[in-house]
């Protein structure tokens, strides 16, 4: 009875990321730079706050958006941080994760058809959940561009079927920003027109020499635009899996109802380690950022040694070099590597076409890890070259 199965979920491919950190498992000795799971553990007095949940018994059904103190304490986390207001009891809603925010924003605002822009290479969560919408993607590349998507490339790709663009930034997989006059040139664009703004921001605490900006802080855009954050990456918690929606109550009061039928809520338990986390734990993410600079400054230097053009991310912890000069895919390059030099990275094909001729590196590892890992990188580009 297979062929009774969704068309469109058979048609969907696991994610070339889990491939190839999977592949991994069948190599001795082999190192893995591929996954974007820090290598902190979450901080102590938010476990501590997990573990005072359950003995309290707080392990029942909260409000389906979530506790209101909780929304309440995102909503003066994202108001003190980038300048967003949002109302908790009306805008805000608390999810199984970003991932499951992306999935509640997508099917409230997507129909069959419609167009979402997409700047490629792009994080590849995105697409899967457009195409189960029966909604279109369509990928702008920013290759030629530093990675960053711009006025001009958006306005020659805006058509009468466009529903909304998705601006993920600090990006996965590229660790490239938008500033503000990157944003406000955008935002220009996008002021009088119908169209969504979905606006990914769970690396927004993992900038190193700027400040993250939202665009929904810019006049005229927070009443057509979803910002998208979480926990995972500022605080360690990627298993505790919370993330928020933040959107004006129009869009908000639709959402919580996918969401409802979805998760019910998100874990009652990790809503109250994530309560101490935005709170106690409003600077958490400063160590561990510091920790990133250093990694990130020594494995750009690195690569620019090894002769693999890259450039400089400025938030997130990965790294997107271009291994085009070694006449190799990114598929066969990532194959070559892992089995001659036992180092795994993810082929940059994984970001959508627009990847190809690159692969991304995490630098979400310890220090030693990344020095050996880039050391056998450097032996193995060595050795295709000669």
């Amino acid at each position: 009875m297979e062929h009774l199965l969704n068309k469109r979920v058979k048609d969907i491919q696991i994610s070339g990321i889990r491939k190839f950190s999977n592949l991994v498992a069948n190599y001795q000795d082999a190192i893995s730079l591929t996954i974007g799971q820090p290598d902190f553990y979450t901080p102590e007095h938010i476990k501590t706050a997990g573990k005072q949940a359950i003995d309290a018994n707080r392990t029942v059904y909260t409000a389906n958006a979530g506790l209101l103190e909780l929304r309440q304490a995102a909503a003066d986390f994202v108001k003190k941080k980038y300048d967003l207001i949002y109302q908790p009891d009306t805008e805000v809603i608390v999810t199984a994760g970003a991932s499951e925010a992306i999935d509640i924003t997508f099917r409230t605002i997507l129909e069959e058809g419609c167009e979402v822009l997409l700047p490629g290479p792009v994080y590849p969560g995105y697409e899967p959940i457009i195409r189960l919408c029966g909604a279109v993607p369509v990928y702008l590349d920013t290759t030629q561009n530093g990675f960053k998507v711009n006025r001009q490339m958006i306005a020659q790709n805006i058509t009468e079927r466009t529903r909304c663009i998705v601006l993920p930034y600090p990006s996965n997989p590229t660790g490239c920003i938008l500033n503000r006059a990157e944003l406000a040139e955008i935002a220009e664009l996008l002021q009088d027109k119908e169209i969504f703004i979905v606006s990914d921001e769970i690396y927004s605490e993992l900038i190193y020499d700027s400040e993250h900006i939202s665009i929904a802080s810019f006049p005229g855009m927070r009443d057509k635009t979803i910002v998208i954050n979480g926990l995972s990456k500022s605080h360690s918690m990627t298993g505790w899996r919370i993330g928020f929606t933040f959107a004006p109550a129009y869009i908000s009061q639709q959402m919580v109802k996918v969401h409802q039928y979805n998760v019910t809520c998100a874990s009652t338990i990790s809503q109250y380690a994530a309560l101490e986390a935005l709170t106690n734990g409003i600077d958490d993410a400063s160590l561990m950022r510091e920790e990133y600079q250093i990694r990130r400054d020594y494995v750009y230097d690195r690569l620019q040694t090894i002769g693999l053009p890259v450039v400089k991310p400025q938030g997130a912890f990965y790294i997107f070099p271009s291994i085009q000069p070694l006449g190799l895919s990114s598929f066969e390059f990532a194959v070559k590597l892992l089995d001659e030099q036992r180092l795994a990275v993810v082929p940059g094909d994984a970001f959508s076409p627009l990847g190809e001729g690159y692969i991304r590196i995490s630098y979400a590892y310890a220090m030693d890890v990344l020095k050996e890992g880039l050391d056998r990188l450097e032996r193995f580009v060595g050795g295709t070259v000669n």
